[in-house]
């Protein structure tokens, strides 16, 4: 699932092709894609065309489109649109902009007033468009099915003292922590093992048997790998995850210990090793990242 390096670099993406467009089309080719939208693929299509995308918006993995409702006489750049389409990329979704290789799954296809083809493509079919209202939340506005995310280590609000406070109660895994999307968004599987591995921090302590200061340097730590992601277009270990010009991101080849099983760790030179863990991998050095003792 891409997490939030490769939801940025889509987002970005989107923000520099697509904002102050207007939409003129759309159409629904998979009834699943739109599933999230109780109303049905008619009714967004309905209330898509001539709607105007006046920003592009992350929190998150989550991302979305604020849209206007299409009078020419509101200005474009308001703080406040009045909804948003909420981009559900899944496990393999895709925004592409201009012509689709390969439209097998090609799930939902829109037209911009300046021609532009805009795409969802997904293979998978996990992801999806919603149409939803935009609300307050802690200073910010976030379509109704983001409300309860929390902000992510790369937002400028980002509080990391509270968000240790939070952690030092919490009696379960820190990776398990760091995956709670309510307690600190935006980090997945990859990112986790990564900070974890640059604090030198096993997955299976308990988060509340940390310091505060640990934890300070774990959450630092996820924000640096995410940002030396973004830098390098996020991380894509197949064609599933790409930006919307098609390309893929090059961070999988700095990768320190995700993925890297048998393999020596960059650090100490021991054998990193790969265990189960929520029905996914955990990949950690023994030695720089010790587990717990029972």
């Amino acid at each position: 699932m891409p997490e939030l390096p490769e939801v940025e670099v889509v987002r970005r993406g989107l923000q520099a092709h697509v904002a102050g467009k207007t939409i003129t089309a759309v159409l629904v080719h998979h009834p699943r894609a739109v599933r999230r939208h109780e109303a049905g693929p008619a009714d967004l299509t309905a209330q898509l065309v001539g709607r105007r995308i006046t920003a592009t918006d992350r929190r998150g993995k989550y991302l979305w489109l604020n849209l206007d409702d299409g009078r020419a006489d509101e200005p474009l750049g308001r703080t406040a649109a009045d909804m948003a389409l909420v981009i559900h990329l899944g496990m393999s979704g895709q925004m592409l902009l201009g012509s689709v290789p390969n439209t097998d799954h090609l799930r939902i296809a829109a037209t911009l007033d300046d021609g532009t083809a805009l795409s969802f493509v997904d293979q998978r079919t996990f992801g999806g468009w919603q149409l939803a209202d935009l609300v307050d939340v802690d200073g910010s506005r976030v379509p109704a099915p983001v409300a309860h995310i929390a902000r992510d280590p790369l937002d400028p609000l980002f509080d990391r003292d509270a968000v240790v406070t939070v952690l030092r109660g919490k009696h379960s895994e820190i990776k398990r922590q760091l995956l709670d999307q309510t307690v600190v968004s935006g980090i997945g599987n990859i990112y986790a093992d990564e900070a974890l591995w640059r604090a030198k921090v096993n997955g299976a302590r308990i988060a509340a048997k940390l310091t505060r200061r640990q934890l300070g340097e774990l959450l630092g730590a996820a924000a640096e790998v995410m940002r030396e992601a973004l830098d390098q277009g996020g991380t894509s270990f197949d064609s599933l995850y790409v930006n919307v010009n098609g390309q893929s991101g090059y961070f999988d080849r700095s990768l320190n210990v995700y993925g890297r099983e048998d393999q020596n760790c960059p650090r100490c030179g021991s054998v990193i090793r790969r265990e189960k863990f929520m029905n996914r991998s955990s990949f950690y050095c023994p030695k720089c990242q010790p587990r717990p003792r029972r």
